[in-house]
């Protein structure tokens, strides 16, 4: 017995460790479980208590109540961090491929794009979704053809066309580099276990969420630019006057027509109410009349009452506004240093039930960017029950904070997120300790979204997605449930063989597999790795493969046996001739493991790391745990039979 007590310790160490480690999983499980029947004793209520209710209410609630339920007990979100996790094709989740639109980055990077410049940007942007070619080398291309120098757009006048291709070639690779970092930084805050993210090609980015359930809220999370800005808001004398002459210019009044028209159309306008409701707005015109001779002001309604030049906006008009904004004569009339921004949410619906959103002019250049943002957290504010999110700046930005505010009292800032206003609230105070918030979310789950984005940085340029994919839990569960009956159905087939070809050996073997398949487990959940559909495969073939060393190691102790050997003597040498080729085969299919792990996209990779783990750990359960067993066998006298 003393031979083998190490060994003994060891294994009993072994277990323990790996049953340590996978008892998280059990836990989990076991807790998703109950608070899967909470749910659904929820779901059954609300459906008995409120007819009326709407199936999104009711997820929208059941969400918040699994949240709840979750941050109830600090043991559930422990026990989900170390449990074995599973991949996108076992627990059901989204696969998303983002592509870096680097076209728009190049367009913004232009010194003065022109009409030119932009049919070159269209076609290679056609050109690029069907090739593999890089954009920078395409638009290089088609301005060489048209023999039009780079440096005209891009760089400077003394550049040559290969030094700024070289220089734009480092941009977007750079863009694309750390849009990863960014999305990655992104997931990992938003709480997603073991997510997936490669590059694909030159401007492609996978990414797999596994276990998501709420998809557009994820799609949100991976897309959006998070390009904060904070822009003065221009005052309403200038604000009317350029929306009056955009006005004229869309009923195709001259410009010796604007000045007899501008007293008579304030008039007007001042008659307009919010909603443009359906009265005339003076005797004279009824309301298509004055729809034809003010255009933009039918669209873009001023509240009078209000002491601001806001324009007020229907939903179904915005595509329209935007349209005309954006039109080259539209541009003209209006400065080069100012543009029209909506806002994100709607302020309120009409008298017709139509959701009327508010439009604001501000400066073009931004006096603050989020760069300077170090944290944002996701609050209620408590003056208003409204959710916020509250912003600290780095030591530059608080100085410029305080600068700013300090220089624009009374004046209205805009703080605008990837293009559209979250707020605009009036400078009453210089605000020093570089902390300021915005409003305007529609629930506390969209406030903690922006503060994660807010926190993990802006993308470079913005992301596509070119493909989805969502598999569905009850697919995912599906897979488990077949994975684990094939392996079930290979451990039983397996050993079956065994205890009928080798008798009272073969059980040994037997057991030394349920060993195995603990120790694969259990360094699967010790490593944090994921289990993956292609995984599970990994693990059945090593079971397969697992009792080639007994198969070895049994057949040597025969020809032992053979030429007149004790059966302790023949296991000793058994053991010692078989070790070789044990090794040899063993070490060769592990090696193989490694290529594919290196050089294999996810599926391949999740194969290998399974079967590399498998490898160590059949050759542990042979090599130890079958010897213990056989040498306790003959120290107690106890038969060893071998078929």
């Amino acid at each position: 017995m003393k031979e083998i007590r190490f060994r003994l310790i060891i294994i009993v160490a072994f277990t323990v460790l790996c049953i340590i480690l996978l008892y998280p999983t059990y836990a989990d499980y076991q807790n998703n479980k109950r608070i899967s029947a909470i749910l659904e004793r929820t779901r059954s209520d609300l459906k008995v208590n409120n007819p009326e209710i709407t199936n999104e209410e009711i997820e929208n609630k059941l969400l918040t109540l699994e949240d709840s339920l979750k941050s109830a007990d600090p043991s559930i979100a422990e026990n989900k961090q170390k449990r074995v996790k599973l991949g996108l094709d076992l627990q059901g989740g989204m696969r998303v491929v983002l592509e870096v639109n680097t076209v728009k980055m190049l367009e913004k990077m232009a010194n003065k794009p022109d009409d030119t410049f932009n049919r070159v940007i269209r076609e290679a942007e056609r050109e690029a979704a069907v090739s593999d070619e890089p954009v920078v080398d395409i638009i290089a291309r088609k301005f060489t053809e048209r023999n039009i120098r780079l440096s005209r757009y891009f760089g400077s006048v003394r550049d040559e066309d290969d030094e700024i291709v070289d220089q734009l070639n480092n941009a977007t690779e750079d863009a694309v580099s750390r849009a990863m970092e960014i999305i990655r930084n992104r997931v990992d805050q938003y709480g997603v276990s073991e997510p997936s993210i490669q590059r694909q090609g030159a401007r492609r980015i996978i990414v797999e969420l596994p276990g998501i359930a709420r998809e557009e809220e994820a799609k949100q999370l991976l897309q959006g630019t998070a390009l904060l800005e904070f822009k003065l808001v221009k005052d309403p004398q200038l604000t009317y006057s350029i929306m009056q002459k955009i006005d004229n210019l869309l009923a195709g009044k001259t410009l010796v027509d604007t000045a007899a028209t501008d007293s008579a159309a304030a008039n007007d306008q001042a008659n307009n109410d919010t909603t443009a409701s359906d009265t005339a707005v003076n005797q004279d015109l009824t309301e298509e009349q004055w729809k034809k001779q003010h255009p933009f002001f039918a669209m873009a309604v001023i509240d009078p009452q209000s002491g601001n030049a806001d324009a007020y906006v229907r939903a179904d008009d915005k595509d329209k506004l935007e349209r005309i904004l954006n039109r080259p004569d539209v541009q003209q009339v209006m400065p080069d240093n100012v543009e029209f921004i909506l806002e994100a949410k709607p302020i309120g619906k009409n008298d017709e039930g139509v959701d009327v959103y508010r439009m604001i002019l501000v400066n073009k250049t931004a006096e603050l960017t989020g760069g300077v943002i170090t944290d944002a957290q996701a609050n209620i504010d408590p003056a208003t029950s409204a959710p916020i999110v509250n912003m600290t700046m780095n030591s530059q930005g608080a100085t410029d904070w305080a600068r700013i505010t300090g220089a624009n009292k009374d004046k209205r800032i805009a703080i605008i997120l990837d293009g559209v206003s979250y707020s605009s609230p009036v400078v009453k105070n210089r605000i020093t300790g570089g902390r300021s918030q915005i409003e305007g979310m529609a629930n506390m789950e969209e406030a903690k979204l922006l503060a994660i984005v807010l926190k993990a940085g802006a993308l470079p340029a913005p992301v596509d997605i070119i493909e989805e994919r969502t598999v569905g839990p009850s697919l995912g569960q599906d897979s488990i449930n077949n994975g684990m009956f094939s392996g079930l159905i290979g451990f039983i087939l397996t050993a079956t063989f065994m205890i009928i070809y080798y008798k009272r050996s073969g059980s040994i073997a037997g057991i030394s597999l349920i060993f195995t398949v603990l120790f694969i487990l259990g360094i699967l959940a010790g490593f944090n790795a994921t289990l993956t559909l292609p995984g599970i495969a990994g693990i059945i073939l090593t079971i397969a493969m697992a009792v080639d060393s007994n198969v070895l190691i049994y057949e040597r102790i025969r020809e032992e046996l053979a030429v007149g050997k004790t059966m302790k003597a023949s296991i000793d040498s058994g053991y010692s001739r078989a070790l070789s080729a044990i090794i040899d085969s063993n070490f060769t299919t592990f090696f193989t493991g490694i290529i594919l792990y290196q050089f294999g996209t996810g599926p391949i990779q999740g194969f290998a790391l399974t079967l590399m783990i498998g490898i160590v750990a059949s050759m542990f359960s042979a090599l130890v745990i079958c010897r213990v067993i056989l040498n306790y066998m003959v120290s107690n006298g106890i038969k060893i039979t071998l078929g």
